[in-house]
């Protein structure tokens, strides 16, 4: 006999309609995408085909699918490095205090709350007062790191705020220095966080729209040039477009979760090595 209180069902059933309200618009162009040749941008399907993801990689009169995909995933990298240096970096420097740590912090922290079309006029207008040339990679990079590099210090800050200095200790009391004991047992211990800073990183990037709107210059990213095509393409191959993009994003996540898996695998091998060579 079932024992579970009504409120369990209810719950159960608000979290699928959660599921099905973010996943729900995703799997509708993901089937959209599959029309046949003569099929339009909305239901019901005309026929079913690859025809719309072949299109993708031919000729497009339209825009630079492809010129734009490699300028996000160029900008993605880049953005992704640097989250993860100053993050552990600014996540070292801050485990002591120091005058006017706490000003900083919440100056660094402040871009979050910060409407994020404002931060890419401001970056824009000051590229430009400058003399600057805006592009993707100079003011789209200051643009979006002002957006990543917050929640990397945030994870930084909450893992050493964790971190066991006994470790630290007994490298030093085995003569390291302070680099090999930063390279040998603050980063190893540290990594798996590490690969969530860098996922956070290049995902944050590589889907940024409003950040990346006016810092771009004349080339767009892959979030901009999906909103051109939403206002002069009126064909199936915007919801191929959108799959693909999708199903990249899933890759790259499941690459870093494989990441995690295997790094755990192997820190639990060494440590069972260990176990029995004691």
């Amino acid at each position: 006999m079932d024992r579970r209180p009504r409120s369990f069902y209810v719950l159960a059933a608000f979290f699928g309609l959660f599921v099905l309200f973010l996943y729900g618009p995703i799997l509708t162009i993901g089937i959209l995408s599959f029309q046949g040749p003569q099929g339009g941008l909305t239901f019901p399907m005309n026929g079913v085909s690859l025809y719309w993801f072949r299109d993708l990689f031919e000729e497009q009169a339209v825009g630079d699918i492809w010129g734009a995909f490699r300028r996000s995933f160029a900008l993605g990298l880049i953005v992704m490095v640097i989250t993860v240096v100053v993050s552990v970096m600014a996540g070292l420097a801050f485990r002591k205090r120091f005058a006017g740590s706490a000003i900083l912090f919440y100056a660094a922290i402040t871009s979050l709350v910060i409407p994020s079309i404002l931060v890419s006029l401001g970056v824009g207008l000051i590229f430009n007062q400058l003399g600057l040339k805006v592009h993707w990679a100079s003011s789209g990079l200051g643009s979006q790191l002002t957006w990543t590099l917050p929640f990397g210090l945030l994870i930084m800050f909450a893992v050493f705020n964790r971190f066991d200095k006994s470790y630290e200790e007994a490298a030093r009391d085995q003569g390291a220095t302070s680099w090999q004991t930063i390279r040998y047992v603050v980063l190893p211990i540290i990594a798996p966080s590490l690969i969530g800073v860098a996922l956070f990183g290049f995902t944050l990037s590589y889907d940024e729209f409003a950040r990346t709107l006016l810092t771009a210059g004349s080339y767009n990213t892959l979030p901009l040039e999906i909103f051109g095509m939403t206002t002069n393409v009126t064909t199936p191959v915007i919801y191929a477009l959108g799959t693909l993009t999708t199903l990249f994003s899933f890759a790259i996540i499941a690459v870093f979760l494989l990441a995690v898996w295997i790094m755990g695998k192997r820190r639990a091998r060494l440590g069972s090595d260990a176990g029995q060579g004691v």
